[in-house]
């Protein structure tokens, strides 16, 4: 497949959706509340970490039909001959692209912990000669090359030559001779030969007779692929589909910090707490394909890790992998991808289809089981504006080192009430576009611009500054245009840095003046550190802030505690993290993890929050 459905189509790495963090602000007024009481039963599909996949590896085979090929790899490799009834061809049972780490399965089937002795060539080995090659002075040599002249029955190299004057292995040779044994007997059958003549007949007796053992032990493994192939398919799960798991286990808790929830005076009014948690999430994830050059897939998802910013008073202390759906099993992801052209794939859906998912992932140091500790960690912030679920998106591949992508995404799609809330074109949504760019091999650049629609003065990104008017207004729609760009650069196969920053612009509908905020974060990425498979990270940034707001009097939220005039925060929070992911083994990772938020909420009356995890992953 092209790098199209590697990349974009298969959207790996699928990473946490960011819930639109309603403000730790509470307001009388029901109305500001970001959905309705009637919405209270849809759960946000942003509170809801969506099946992740294996960094890919994408082949146009599938890895059943790769392992049990590669069993008689070592006969047909250079004898090209005429399939038959006994040599029947693998059908692929898995047409969808790949979307698991492709593993190289080389091995021969002697090798295999399944099969018993009778199936193990070397079990069948009774005499040294048996060891020696076929050179082409012996007997068989030529007595086999003769019989290819007269009956054709063996299709030779890519040259039209056969054998040539070089020695071969025994068993290269028995591969020869059988096909040329079955070419004959079929020729015969069909009448396709009138005579064969009995110099002919006693050769091949005779070669039947000198290579009977590596016969014999040609067809045993032959017929061991056929049952293993009958076997996988009575008990596989579909031709179309294949299933992939995530489970994650995790500790995690915080500092008590004092909270200056009021900032008029820069004195705290209150502690956040929370207790140590022991939580859990589980992901199951179907991709099918129908073509083979299509992929749909359902993501089925059940956690019950939610946001703590309600105990802490700031949604800077989220972490990357919440899902919070009370443990019930919600839909997660449910879309379908095509390509359109060969350079160009669609994605829609109603659910999974949103600029994270849609847009080429930058950062090495994304994917909520795998990726960085905190929430602000994933990615750029202004890519969970709007917080969108269902839409539609496409990925063009403009060039070698130039893709475009753009995304259209609402939040609650399927809701057919107040347009104000929900609905494919009301309540909260997004449109926004992604160029891509690698300008060289090692250095990887996305420049996004989205636009979005709130309806209630939240952005819906869920860290940071994301309420833009004061608790204590009425509820207004805000459009909001945001810019920002993300780069990491490969220094080499051990350490990568990069960063991003972005800037927001949001005006009302209803209200003069307007409200900016700006966000920017620095990592540095460190693969294989220690063991191949590890990763290290070590990040450091500013959450998104309100750098100035406009609005009118009252309205403004930097200084809602004291009339709501207008300006911008007057301090700035500083997020250091750092992690470092395990691998113990193939499909179980374990990640330790601390990051501490300085000036939380940004405000210097704030006591630095503390926010440490141990996170273990498991895929099936």
């Amino acid at each position: 497949m092209s790098l199209l459905m590697a990349s974009v189509l298969i959207t790996a790495p699928m990473s946490v959706l960011n819930s639109p963090e309603k403000s730790v602000i509470l307001s009388n007024n029901p109305v500001q509340q970001s959905t309705q009481n009637n919405l209270s039963q849809v759960v946000s599909p942003a509170e809801i970490t969506p099946p992740e996949f294996v960094q890919p590896d994408i082949t146009t085979s599938s890895a059943i039909k790769n392992k049990y090929e590669n069993i008689l790899r070592k006969s047909r490799d250079k004898i090209q001959f005429i399939s038959s009834p006994n040599l029947p061809k693998l059908k692929d049972t898995q047409p969808v692209t790949e979307v698991v780490q492709n593993q190289e399965n080389t091995e021969e089937l002697s090798q295999s912990p399944h099969l018993s002795d009778s199936d193990n060539p070397m079990s069948q080995v009774t005499s040294v000669s048996q060891f020696q090659d076929v050179e082409p002075s012996d007997w068989a040599f030529g007595a086999l090359q003769s019989l290819v002249e007269r009956y054709g029955c063996i299709a030779g190299y890519a040259d039209g030559n056969y054998l040539g004057n070089r020695s071969i292995s025994r068993y290269e040779f028995a591969a020869g001779l059988n096909a040329c044994l079955e070419k004959i007997n079929d020729a015969i059958a069909n009448n396709k030969i009138n005579t064969v003549n009995n110099e002919d007949l006693v050769l091949l007796q005779r070669l039947q007779g000198e290579f009977k053992a590596e016969l014999q032990q040609l067809h045993q493994r032959v017929e061991a692929v056929e049952n293993r192939t009958t076997e996988l398919q009575s008990n596989q799960f579909s031709t179309t589909t294949r299933l992939f798991g995530q489970a994650i286990f995790s500790v995690q808790g915080t500092n008590s910090p004092d909270v200056d929830l009021f900032p008029r005076d820069g004195v705290p009014e209150r502690q956040g707490k929370t207790n140590l948690t022991f939580t859990s999430s589980a992901q199951l994830t179907l991709a099918t394909s129908f073509t083979g050059q299509d992929l749909l897939l359902t993501g089925l998802s059940a956690g019950n890790l939610g946001s703590n910013a309600s105990l802490l008073s700031t949604n800077m202390g989220r972490l990357g992998f919440e899902s919070n759906t009370d443990n019930n099993l919600v839909i997660s992801d449910l879309s379908y991808r095509f390509l359109a052209s060969k350079n160009l794939g669609i994605v829609v859906g109603t659910a999974g289809v949103n600029p994270i998912n849609t847009f080429r992932g930058i950062s090495p140091l994304e994917g909520s089981s795998d990726g960085a500790i905190s929430l602000f960690g994933q990615r750029n912030p202004i890519l969970s504006i709007g917080n969108g679920s269902g839409g539609i998106g496409f990925d063009w591949q403009i060039s070698d080192r130039i893709s475009l992508q753009g995304v259209y995404s609402a939040e609650i799609p399927s809701f057919p009430g107040d347009s104000k809330q929900g609905g494919l074109f009301g309540g909260r949504y997004t449109a926004g576009a992604q160029l891509s760019l690698a300008p060289t091999n090692n250095i990887d650049v996305g420049v996004h611009y989205l636009y979005s629609h709130s309806p209630d003065g939240l952005l819906g990104g869920g860290i940071g500054d994301s309420q833009l008017i004061s608790p204590f207004a009425d509820p207004t729609a805000f459009n909001t245009q945001a810019i920002g760009a993300s780069v990491a650069w490969r220094i080499n196969p051990n350490l990568q840095l990069g960063g991003w920053g972005g800037f927001t612009s949001s005006k009302s509908s209803h209200l003069s003046g307007s409200v900016e905020t700006t966000n920017w974060m620095v990592f540095a990425a460190f693969p294989n550190l220690l063991r191949p498979g590890n990763l290290g990270g070590v990040l450091v940034g500013q959450p998104p802030k309100i750098t100035s707001s406009t609005l009118p009097d009252g309205f403004n939220f930097p200084n809602f505690s004291d009339g709501g005039t207008a300006g911008g925060r007057n301090d700035t929070s500083i997020h250091v993290e750092v992690f470092y992911r395990t691998q113990l083994s193939e499909n179980i990772a374990l990640t330790p993890g601390l990051f501490v938020i300085f000036n939380p909420d940004h405000n210097s009356a704030n006591d630095a929050l503390i926010v440490g995890t141990l996170r273990a992953t498991f895929r099936f």
